[in-house]
């Protein structure tokens, strides 16, 4: 009964999940040491260690190495990565059978003790998480090490829970974090949690120092965007991955100790903005065997939006920006007082105010107004998109003010947005922004008299609007 309510696809060794990512010889040597260190402290405070960072940054890469290196130790106790494409694997139906499986076969009489649960209660399956894991856990658990049964200290404690994000449903998210809390930390057990995500809603509200959510004092958090520059192992990375192309290709011109050469690699490390997905697709791109890897990467340095619809070497980091916005944009737009906005209209405006694009540069603060949003409402706004972007503050030495703007971890995710091929059905041309905020402007003007000392600048701004349409 507990195999049939099991997802055998979210473990770290499925077939399933074919060539799973990992981190690569030499590279993430010092985040995947720190991890190691704090998972081999058993007596370490805290027991929760939260993995964040911008979508694409190598997370899962992360958690299948750490899993690999902890099953070969013996102190993987279980793993389990989510995905939002895998109906098994978005969702919390399977994840408490899933890690109870696992550990149960870690120990004969825990697995007997975990049997014997469903066989007195077969309905367990369909109760909420918090109850299962309290059964099939914490409980069979406990009762073993107060019997003797059990060496609490030898048996595998590591349990590896990767995208938390890729759950579907916020308070699926949220509610699988207050289970750990309440059921693992709570209690007094041996296991060192392991749990990767984007920083979205679920994640950042149970983490911040400020209100102080309820993680945050349980939790070891290493926010990787922030605290570990990749940009050195990007580069090893495609040194390395592009020239063993090269060693194996057909093509004489991959042989040559020459190529790539380092004026490209440079191109492409710039180019990934400290992420490795992007290292990742271009590495994936020029591998076709079919192909030349000369001439997929000479394609990738010279791509353009204007190069044509028959070549899209980015296609696979593209799927994962619209995946994330059509996600975000669900959720905003399903607000009742959001109804009627245009959500992705929105982002683009607020993408071309912070490069001076609209023709009014503007304070996100300021902006909010211009465009019609709530005082804060571009927090609201990019709730959701915390994997893709983040605020940057300054202190304008013209007015003394703190200045606030968008800025964006993937330079690839401003050139997506502004590449109709990339973005396809997300796409808003530079006209339209343009023209909605000059309507939003002139709409506004008669009734904020701090805009109307601007006024003939917008005039001028909107005249320009005019002859372009002209």
């Amino acid at each position: 009964m507990l195999l049939e309510n099991i997802a055998s696809n979210a473990l770290h060794n499925s077939s399933v999940r074919i060539d799973p990512p990992k981190c690569d010889e030499d590279t993430r040597v010092e985040v995947i040491g720190e991890i190691v260190d704090w998972i081999q402290d058993r007596d370490a405070p805290k027991r929760l260690l939260c993995l964040t960072g911008a979508a694409g940054a190598g997370k899962s890469a992360l958690q299948q190495t750490i899993a690999d290196r902890c099953s070969d130790s013996n102190s993987l106790g279980s793993a389990f990565f989510f995905s939002a494409g895998d109906p098994t694997r978005n969702t919390l139906s399977y994840i408490v059978p899933t890690i109870a499986c696992q550990l149960g076969l870690r120990h004969s009489a825990l697995r007997d003790t975990i049997a014997k649960v469903i066989e007195e209660d077969p309905l367990i399956f369909k109760k909420n998480i918090k109850l299962q894991m309290d059964a099939l856990l914490v409980s069979p658990f406990k009762r073993l090490c107060a019997s003797g049964e059990m060496d609490r200290n030898t048996f595998p404690h590591a349990i590896l829970i990767d995208g938390i994000d890729e759950c579907s449903g916020e308070e699926n998210q949220a509610e699988l974090l207050s289970t750990i809390k309440h059921c693992l930390l709570d209690n007094d057990l041996p296991f060192r949690i392991f749990i990767a995500s984007r920083p979205e809603w679920a994640i950042r509200s149970a983490l911040d120092s400020e209100p102080e959510g309820y993680l945050y004092q349980f939790a070891y958090h290493i926010k990787l965007s922030d605290k570990y520059d990749a940009t050195g192992d990007i580069r090893r990375y495609l040194q390395r991955r592009l020239r063993d192309l090269g060693s194996r290709s057909r093509d004489r011109r991959a042989h040559s100790h020459l190529w790539p050469t380092k004026e490209d690699i440079e191109k492409l490390v710039e180019a990934a903005s400290g992420q490795f997905i992007y290292a990742a697709t271009v590495v994936k791109y020029v591998s076709e065997r079919r192909s030349s890897p000369v001439d997929r990467l000479r394609t990738i340095i010279n791509w353009t939006p204007e190069g044509g619809q028959q070549t899209r070497p980015f296609e696979l980091l593209d799927t994962l920006y619209r995946n994330v916005l059509s996600t975000a944009k669900e959720l905003y737009e399903a607000v009742d007082t959001h109804r009627g906005r245009d959500f992705v209209l929105l982002i683009r405006a607020h993408q071309m105010n912070s490069t001076g694009r609209v023709g009014i540069m503007s304070n996100i603060r300021h902006f909010d107004e211009i465009i019609g949003l709530e005082e804060g409402g571009n927090e609201v706004l990019f709730s959701d998109l915390h994997s893709l972007v983040f605020f940057r503050q300054s202190l304008t030495s013209t007015f003394g003010e703190v200045w606030q703007q968008v800025h964006f971890y993937h330079q690839s995710f401003s050139e997506f947005l502004n590449s109709k091929i990339r973005a396809q059905y997300f796409f808003i041309s530079e006209r339209r922004v343009r023209e909605y905020v000059v309507k939003s402007c002139l709409q506004r003007l008669p009734h904020h008299e701090d805009f109307l000392d601007s006024r003939e600048s917008l005039a001028a701004f909107h005249s320009d609007q005019v002859t372009d349409s002209t």
